[in-house]
C-alpha cells in the first residue's frame, strides 16, 4: 500500500483570476476606480472599447464561477477593485434571478435591480468600504456613481445570455452560483 506524503509545501496556493487591464496610464479615475472603456449602448461616462476585444465586463462574467468561491482577494492593479466590484454585484443579479423561471421574469427582476440607487464610498449601503478611497467632490462622486449604474447595466444585459439558454428558461450551471458568498459577504 502507498503511502501519500500531504505536507505544506506539496500543496500551492490556488490563485484568484485577476483583471488583464493592469496598465492604467491614460485611464480616468473617480475615486480610485479606473473608468475602463466599454463595449455597450448605453449613456454613461465610459468610453467606447474596441468591439472585437473583451472588456471589464466580459472578464467580470467569464472569471466569475472562478473567483466566486474566494474569500481573499489579492489586488494588483486599480482593475482589480473594478473585477471585485463586478463579481459581488454579479452575485447579487444571480441572487434576484434565482426565483425567476422565465427570461421574461428575469428580465424584470434585472429591470428592477438596475432601478436601485446606486451607492458610492462613504454612503450607506457600498459593499467594500476601502476599496475605493472617498470622493473629494460631489462632481467625483456622481462621475463614479454614474459610471457604475453604467457598468452595472452592461453586466445585467450580458448576464442575462448566460443565466437563461435561448429557450428562455433558467442555466442551472449559472444560477446556481447565487447560492455562493463572494468573500463571505452575505447578500439579502
Amino acid at each position: 500500500m502507498a503511502v501519500l506524503n500531504y505536507s505544506k509545501a506539496s500543496f500551492l496556493p490556488v490563485q484568484v483570476y485577476h483583471s488583464s487591464f493592469a496598465d492604467d496610464d491614460g485611464i480616468t479615475k473617480a475615486c480610485s476606480c479606473p473608468l475602463l472603456p466599454l463595449k455597450t449602448h448605453i449613456k454613461g461616462p465610459a468610453p467606447a472599447s474596441d468591439p472585437d476585444k473583451a472588456d471589464i465586463v466580459d472578464e467580470a462574467i467569464t472569471f466569475f464561477r472562478a473567483n466566486v468561491f474566494f474569500k481573499n482577494f489579492h489586488v494588483k492593479s486599480s482593475a482589480d477593485k473594478l473585477l471585485i466590484y463586478l463579481t459581488f454585484y454579479i452575485n447579487i443579479a444571480l441572487k434576484r434571478l434565482e426565483g425567476c423561471r422565465t427570461l421574461a421574469v428575469g428580465t424584470k427582476a434585472i429591470i428592477n435591480l438596475g432601478l436601485e440607487k446606486v451607492p458610492v464610498p462613504g454612503e450607506p449601503g457600498f459593499p467594500f468600504p476601502g476599496l475605493f478611497t472617498l470622493p473629494q467632490s460631489q462632481e467625483e462622486a456622481e462621475l463614479l456613481r454614474n459610471y457604475l449604474k453604467q457598468i452595472r447595466e452592461e453586466t445585467s444585459g450580458r448576464l442575462l445570455n448566460c443565466a437563461y439558454r435561448a429557450n428562455g428558461f433558467p442555466n442551472k450551471w449559472w444560477l446556481a452560483f447565487a447560492k455562493r458568498k463572494f468573500m463571505n459577504i452575505v447578500i439579502l
